[in-house]
């Protein structure tokens, strides 16, 4: 069977989705099949098998895959509806199946909810620079808006506080991308961005212009929040990274690209999503690992019904 009739069969041919997107799409749509859950609709009215109906999924919260994790997403949810500005797209996160939202908490929910297994996790992702894991957020800023750090309201998506082994406290933030292109317009430009940038010291002064447009802007930005975090001297220690699948090549080389602009690396890392699935199986035995991996990286199902 080729490719393009397996999209067809399950309901996820998109015309401008490129050769990973379509992959990752169908993907979300067999492990929704194969929890028999049904599928939600494009504006047009048509199915849609990367989708669950917005209603029963909220409801259900059955786009995440433990109750730890479904606990976060509740906890975060409410935070927002309480005033907490954080950004929380409900249809991305409840509905969509392929988003990077849902995906944030399904990778790091269950770390939320086990501090020791958090510890075990990041000492083995970033060794040397985690003692012991203290919290992890979603959807974190230390300030929306406020010009001591960006003057935007950039956010992390994921947030680990830690100490350190030589004392004192460190964080590592994260960016997670999934299916995503970076083909998105720049946000607007705020000087603050470049007298932090100054301030951090990591960037090519030739490189600034390609920083400030997609598809490096956003990391950027990101990184730069940050840098003006470290700078406050709250914190002795900080790390952004930036992390995607292997087979997302914009990802892939935007993530390269990007580190070609800093003289200094120290304060910037790329993760794969394969790598970070392969670190929580030598410290997970139950079936959210298991089911983390084959829902998001489990392309042999998809080779088996191309080669069936």
């Amino acid at each position: 069977m080729k490719l393009k009739e397996l999209l067809l069969q399950h309901d996820v041919a998109i015309g401008t989705d490129n050769a990973f997107q379509q992959r990752a799409r169908l993907l979300q749509a067999l492990w929704r099949e194969g929890r028999r859950l049904p599928a939600g609709v494009r504006t047009s009215g048509a199915p849609l098998g990367s989708r669950l109906p917005l209603l029963s999924a909220k409801e259900g919260l059955s786009n995440f895959l433990t109750d730890n994790i479904r606990r976060a997403v509740r906890e975060c949810v409410a935070a927002k509806q309480a005033g907490s500005g954080q950004l929380i797209d409900e249809d991305r996160l409840y509905a969509n199946l392929l988003s990077s939202q849902p995906l944030c908490f399904n990778m790091f929910g269950e770390l939320q909810a086990d501090l020791d297994l958090a510890t075990g996790v990041c000492a083995e992702l970033w060794p040397g620079r985690v003692d012991e894991v203290t919290a992890v957020r979603f959807e974190h800023s230390p300030g929306r808006g406020d010009v001591a750090y960006t003057a935007d309201r950039s956010a992390f998506d994921v947030f680990i506080e830690h100490t350190l082994p030589s004392g004192g406290s460190g964080f590592i933030s994260i960016e997670v991308k999934y299916h995503e292109n970076l083909k998105v317009g720049a946000a607007e430009f705020r000087p603050r961005y470049e007298e932090v940038a100054r301030d951090m010291g990591c960037f090519g002064e030739q490189h600034l212009p390609s920083l400030r447009r997609p598809p490096l802007e956003q990391i950027w930005r990101d990184h730069l929040l940050a840098g003006a975090m470290l700078a406050s001297g709250v914190w002795k220690s900080g790390l952004y990274v930036f992390l995607h699948p292997d087979g997302n090549v914009h990802c892939a080389r935007a993530a390269a690209t990007y580190a070609e602009c800093l003289t200094s690396r120290e304060s910037f890392d790329t993760l794969t999503l394969e790598r970070f699935v392969e670190v929580v199986q030598h410290h997970v035995r139950d079936g959210w690992a298991t089911d983390l991996r084959e829902r998001y990286l489990g392309w042999e199902q998809i080779d088996a019904l191309l080669s069936g």
